[in-house]
């Protein structure tokens, strides 16, 4: 596999990536919190996508994998800044976005913000507003204490260590908020989620497709599935769904 290469974002961070060239619209994955570009589904993706001739990127956010900085420092703004600095920088003309878990998130904001960018996007146990709605409506009051007191508090998890979730974490997040204002996704949507995922729930994709102004979006539900999605089946929906939207766009 060859070495990573490197991008300088304007606000300094150093973010490490993988580009592949071939065909549009490019395929580009977003992976979830602490994640990183060498994850199952990135990596299989980048191997899917050479196969058909497509262009593929995968990246690390600052704080992440291979990219400069520490988790800690980070926030879903700054990363919302690494996927526009790379998406900007590293591709050219429409994108299928695919966004994992937080990653899910980092797509909306990216649609969101650049919807003459992309031309369909799929989401994989897709976990909008998690700081909010997730964390700090699931903290006790002690919870809420510590992190006024210390700055941060360690959550567990039940797919890696515990994570470090700061306070500016917290009030980042509510900066970035996608379910509360009107969300149009004016291109085809396409949602995988797993009904054995302990970490996103079933009911935040249902919100999500309640809440969102599309007027081509799915749902799928895998019975079982966990919040990886990531053994043979689950990467062969992703693969599906990436291709259901190119033949949409046709």
């Amino acid at each position: 596999m060859s070495a990573a290469q490197y991008l300088e974002t304007p606000q300094g961070r150093r973010l490490a990536y993988h580009a592949t060239p071939g065909v549009g619209p490019t395929v580009v994955f977003l992976g979830g919190l602490k994640s990183d570009m060498e994850g199952t589904k990135a990596v299989h993706l980048e191997a899917w996508c050479q196969a058909h001739g497509r262009a593929f990127l995968r990246f690390d956010y600052s704080g992440h994998g291979e990219s400069s900085g520490t988790f800690e420092e980070g926030c879903i703004g700054d990363w919302a800044e690494d996927t526009a600095a790379a998406l900007a920088t590293l591709t050219t003309g429409k994108l299928i976005v695919v966004g994992s878990s937080m990653g899910g998130w980092q797509s909306l904001l990216f649609a969101r913000a650049h919807p003459d960018r992309v031309a369909g996007l799929v989401t994989v146990a897709a976990a909008p507003d998690f700081t909010e709605d997730g964390y700090w409506a699931s903290f006790t009051e002690d919870q809420k204490a510590t992190l006024a007191r210390d700055g941060q508090i360690a959550m567990p998890s039940d797919y890696m260590e515990p994570y470090i979730i700061t306070q500016r974490l917290i009030e980042d997040g509510r900066s970035n908020l996608v379910l509360r204002d009107p969300l149009p996704l004016p291109f085809p949507v396409r949602c995988l989620q797993g009904t054995a995922d302990t970490a996103v729930s079933t009911d935040t994709a249902l919100r999500l497709m309640d809440h969102a102004d599309c007027i081509d979006m799915r749902l799928t539900l895998v019975k079982d599935a966990d919040h990886r999605f990531s053994d043979g089946p689950c990467l062969g929906l992703i693969e599906a769904a990436i291709t259901d939207i190119l033949e949409a766009l046709q």
